[in-house]
């Protein structure tokens, strides 16, 4: 049993050699990779760049903003309920319960809210 656990680490260590420098490597306990400057650079702007994906742009007023969100919500239940992405057939959207002059900023919120939504769940970018 023992010339087999020398065969064992032979192979291992010989195999270590062969491996370039700064490649990922599983390490030995299976428990994860040492990553190259590449991988953290990498997964670095990933999340950068996700992390905000729904974030209201700033330009949006108070009223704007709250159909943002809720357009986004609404396209995750379109999502969650398979249904076709259709603004039209979110009822938030065609009927705000809000005062009249605040509708049209609430829907124009809204519909980018859902846009951006729709790109994120389904993945349409």
């Amino acid at each position: 049993m023992s010339t087999l656990k020398g065969i064992a680490i032979a192979l291992v260590l010989a195999g270590a050699a062969l491996v370039p420098a700064g490649a990922a490597v599983l390490s030995a306990t299976g428990a994860g990779f040492a990553a190259g400057a590449y991988d953290r650079d990498h997964d670095r702007d990933h999340d950068r760049d996700d992390r905000y994906w729904d974030a209201a742009p700033q330009e949006l007023d108070e009223v704007a903003r709250q159909g943002f969100h809720d357009g986004i919500e609404g396209a995750r239940k379109d999502f969650g309920n398979h249904r076709r992405p259709d603004v039209f057939n979110r009822d938030e959207y065609r009927n705000p319960e809000m005062p009249r002059q605040y509708r049209q900023a609430y829907r124009r919120g809204f519909e980018r809210g859902y846009r951006v939504g729709v790109e994120h769940y389904y993945n349409w970018r």
